[in-house]
């Protein structure tokens, strides 16, 4: 399928609108498969160089299994994680061959089963070594942090050092700690903000940036030869670290949890000087809940003839009594004379450079843009690179925090309140999701996917695995579905993960959204084997529309399928419309305004020709 763009639309080769819906492949891409990468696995932690991601998502010889099992499920457009450090693990320009050869076989396999993709190159608060995932470990020696010092000196928090349990959600507290905070910071903005921080010879930023595209272009070039493969995800979830900071003083972070030191707290601590360090819930609200003294022992962030970057670039010093002082406050906000904006002065730009370097190696690339974590995507103008798509994340902020369903109640961050009532919350969500249309259309110029979604399936304390009732997660999922069909959507699930299991879940932090379980059953020759809350995610809806969607909405309850567009007289093919065999096991009972339909319930594809007498049309798909 050729993808092109066409002003908010993504369209098919035939001049169709498409609404793409898949997943995330997968969940455990983040972490190696040799040695076992699992997040709570401390063994052979720091060895990062010898590190092998073959076998992820899933192994070769398993690729026909989960792959044909998406497309039974009607979930064909994937956003397949790669990270730099399955790529690059071994050092700078030592590129992974035996992983870069398995590559390009997985995703032959996936186009052999008529799956589409783009390539996310994934990251959660810059690499597994401060809390996340993405970056090789050697970025940070290129820094001079080192990366065993984190967890005494408070320089994150980290499941393999921390142990368990593990806390939930603790990731975008990591964001704004000292690890994570500078080497977003250095690779995004050292040269405005660490002009003095060199790696042999060349500014950080600069060093850092170039291995990243270099990194990208490896892929591309593998990737490129492929049809299916129709663009590339500029960054996971991007963070400014210190970058536009006005308050030094004062603790980073809306979701902070836990220990929540301020940026200079952050760099005395990775220093050496203790400091008492406010605690936070943010659970529900955020609040102060305490306080505690972190790295009483002195222990130093810094690898031996390594002083901490910001006191070298002139952020704070100590005085003749040796007391730290901060001399810079405004160092990460005022760059030339004015104030700076992550978003315009540094993502953008670097989006622009990402676009350019892997289209050397796959000129018809999209480049697919996310927004800043916790903002809205930069604006687009003419001088920006072509062929864009607006990429954010959406989630159901309650359900994936406190790991509950509650149907009535949602979170509204514009208005820092509670929404309440079954149908305020749909239309909440609603105009949340085309909040992020309108500003892909209008400010970027772009359609707009939504790259991440979802439900933890552990909630209630893993209830559903011991009961084998999965009601309300799928409820839950539901309600997620149900959004992204009312601001007419496409979406990629988080996520598919192969290897999860009931007990350790993704393998990653301890986190579980995968669809898809071996605990929950495995059979090659029962698709459905293994899937959780399938009655939820595989559900009937419009692929490729010969015009412009203007209504889709299914019940996964009664299982009727309403869905409206209005004709395009340049489309040059029908309608298409999953409809999945298991919502209709029995059936399936079809209405249509006008013109003439063909059911083919074992390729699960309804196929509508609208007639010529009316502009706008309708299809409706029920249980027989």
């Amino acid at each position: 399928m050729s993808i092109h763009l066409d002003g908010p639309w993504l369209k098919d080769e035939h001049g169709r609108t498409l609404i793409l819906r898949g997943v995330n492949l997968g969940g455990s891409s983040k972490v190696p498969a040799t040695p076992n990468g699992a997040t709570y696995n401390r063994e052979g932690f720091f060895e990062h160089r010898e590190v092998s991601f073959v076998g992820r998502p899933f192994p070769l010889d398993e690729a026909d299994e989960h792959f044909g099992r998406l497309r039974a499920w009607g979930l064909t457009f994937l956003r397949f994680i790669v990270t730099w450090e399955a790529v690059e693990h071994a050092g700078p320009e030592l590129y992974d061959e035996a992983y870069l050869d398995y590559l390009e076989a997985v995703v032959a396999k996936a186009g052999e089963h008529g799956l589409s993709m783009f390539i996310d190159f994934h990251q959660d608060v810059w690499s597994r070594f401060s809390g996340g995932d993405g970056a090789p470990g050697w970025t940070f020696e290129a820094a001079g942090l080192d990366i065993r010092s984190f967890q005494a000196t408070g320089a994150a928090i980290v499941h393999a050092t921390h142990g368990d349990p593990f806390p939930r959600m603790i990731w975008p507290t990591n964001g704004w700690k000292l690890a994570a905070a500078t080497m977003f910071t250095l690779f995004f903005g050292g040269d405005d903000f660490a002009p003095a921080t060199l790696v042999d010879g060349e500014p950080i930023q600069g060093y850092l940036q170039r291995h990243y595209l270099a990194m990208a272009r490896q892929v591309a070039a593998r990737l490129a030869r492929f049809p299916h493969v129709v663009g590339y995800d500029v960054m996971n979830e991007p963070m400014p670290g210190y970058i536009g900071n006005r308050e030094l003083h004062c603790p980073a972070g809306p979701l902070s949890q836990q220990e929540r030191p301020s940026p200079f707290q952050s760099m005395l601590l990775g220093a050496g000087v203790p400091q008492e360090v406010e605690l936070w819930d943010s659970s529900m609200r955020p609040r102060r809940v305490g306080a505690r003294v972190v790295n009483p022992g002195g222990a130093s962030a810094w690898l031996p003839g390594h002083a901490c970057v910001w006191r070298q670039n002139g952020v704070w010093d100590r005085d003749a009594d040796g007391r730290a002082r901060l001399l810079r406050p405004h160092h990460f906000s005022y760059v030339r004379g004015r104030f700076v904006e992550f978003s315009r002065d540094y993502w953008r730009p670097f989006c622009n450079r990402f676009a350019a370097a892997v289209r050397e190696a796959h000129p018809a690339a999209l480049a697919f843009v996310e927004p800043p974590f916790g903002e809205l995507g930069p604006a687009w103008g003419p001088d920006d690179a072509p062929r864009i798509v607006y990429a954010p994340h959406w989630y159901d902020l309650i359900t994936l925090y406190t790991k509950r369903y509650i149907p009535g109640v949602a979170v509204d961050l514009t208005k820092q309140g509670p929404v309440f009532g079954l149908g305020p919350v749909r239309r909440h969500f609603k105009a949340e999701l085309l909040a992020h249309r309108s500003h892909g259309e209008e400010r970027m110029g772009a359609p707009t996917l939504i790259g991440e979604f979802g439900i933890p399936f552990d909630m209630y304390n893993k209830r559903a695995f011991r009961s084998g009732d999965f009601g309300l997660p799928e409820r839950a999922l539901a309600r997620s579905f149900q959004a992204l069909d009312d601001a007419l959507l496409g979406g990629t699930l988080w996520n598919y993960t192969a290897d999860n299991s009931n007990a350790r879940g993704d393998l990653w932090n301890d986190e579980d959204l995968s669809l898809f379980s071996p605990d929950q059953g495995r059979d090659p020759s029962n698709l459905n084997a293994g899937g959780r809350a399938l009655r939820a995610a595989v559900r009937p809806y419009a692929v490729a529309t010969a015009g412009e969607p203007l209504h889709m909405e299914f019940s996964y309850r009664s299982r009727r399928l309403v869905y409206r567009f209005r004709h395009d007289p340049e489309a040059r093919a029908p309608t298409e419309l999953f409809i999945p065999r298991l919502q209709y096991p029995l059936g399936c009972r079809v209405t249509v305004s006008d013109g003439v339909y063909e059911l083919d319930l074992e390729a699960q594809r309804l196929v509508y020709r609208h007639g010529v007498g009316r502009q706008e049309h309708e299809v409706r798909v029920e249980p027989a």
